[in-house]
């Protein structure tokens, strides 16, 4: 039997990158899936090509977070699952960080995170059967670095986040964790390293190359790559495993 037969999962973000290989694993492993993301017209084209449904979210208006659980509840009946994947990213010398950077990093990746997962384990504690919540972090969130100042921190929060949310919903046998990817080579990273180009005084593309070539296991790594780690915090196989961020990185950092 596949592990997550008939579990009907959300997938926030999961129109591309990292989302869109978890969300396709899941339908793998028999899972219903919600393609939850910002552009409707990518979620619904992702949800034809991995057969899953597609739904607009915007983690930053409460409305929208509500509606999305309840339209996935009118589709399907439940939620089981939900990855916290929806995230952006930006960066710049401390010295000059805008206010409006910083408010639009942590309205994504921190503020948007926590009111998703407060929505869908609601939802979770009323129907009285559980769930998993698997919350997207970063090796940033392990560790400052000196031009990731406000992304860093946003994905130390989630870090956080996950702690305690775990701690709190485990009574109500809902599974919190997450997952801390390293340097991930998704369509993202040519913006992150045109910043890094331009901050650093790099050519194009030399800051890809260096930080892949740091990894221990020897190369960036893929969308694929998280999918086993998503899988397994999704499944029954993981109830005894409560408020942790697993690194899936390649060994680039340990804690």
């Amino acid at each position: 039997m596949k592990q997550l037969q008939d579990k009907v999962a959300v997938v926030t973000g999961g129109a591309g990158g990292i989302g869109k290989a978890i969300a396709a694993g899941y339908v793998r492993e028999g899972a219903k899936v919600v393609i939850a993301d910002i552009s409707l017209e990518l979620a619904k084209a992702t949800a034809a090509e991995i057969g899953a449904e597609a739904m607009s979210l915007n983690v930053t208006d409460l409305a929208s977070i509500s509606a999305l659980v309840k339209n996935t509840v009118a589709a399907f009946g439940s939620i089981d699952i939900l990855v916290n994947n929806a995230a952006v990213f930006d960066m710049g010398p401390i010295l000059e960080v805008s206010e409006k950077s910083y408010d639009f990093i942590f309205g994504v990746n921190t503020k948007g995170l926590f009111f998703t997962l407060q929505a869908v384990a609601k939802q979770m504690v009323a129907q009285g059967n559980g769930g998993k919540i698997i919350n997207l972090a970063s090796q940033a969130g392990r560790r400052g670095e000196a031009l990731v100042s406000v992304y860093c921190a946003s994905k130390a929060a989630v870090i956080s986040l996950t702690q305690s949310a775990g701690l709190a919903l485990i009574k109500n046998k809902i599974n919190v964790n997450g997952i801390a990817p390293g340097v991930v080579d998704t369509p993202m990273w040519a913006e992150v390293d045109a910043l890094f180009a331009k901050y650093e005084n790099r050519p194009l593309g030399e800051k890809k190359r260096l930080v892949g070539e740091a990894v221990p296991f020897g190369r960036m790594g893929l969308p694929d790559d998280h999918v086993g780690a998503a899988i397994f915090l999704a499944s029954a196989s993981s109830d005894f495993v409560v408020a942790q961020t697993l690194n899936v990185d390649g060994g680039n950092w340990m804690s």
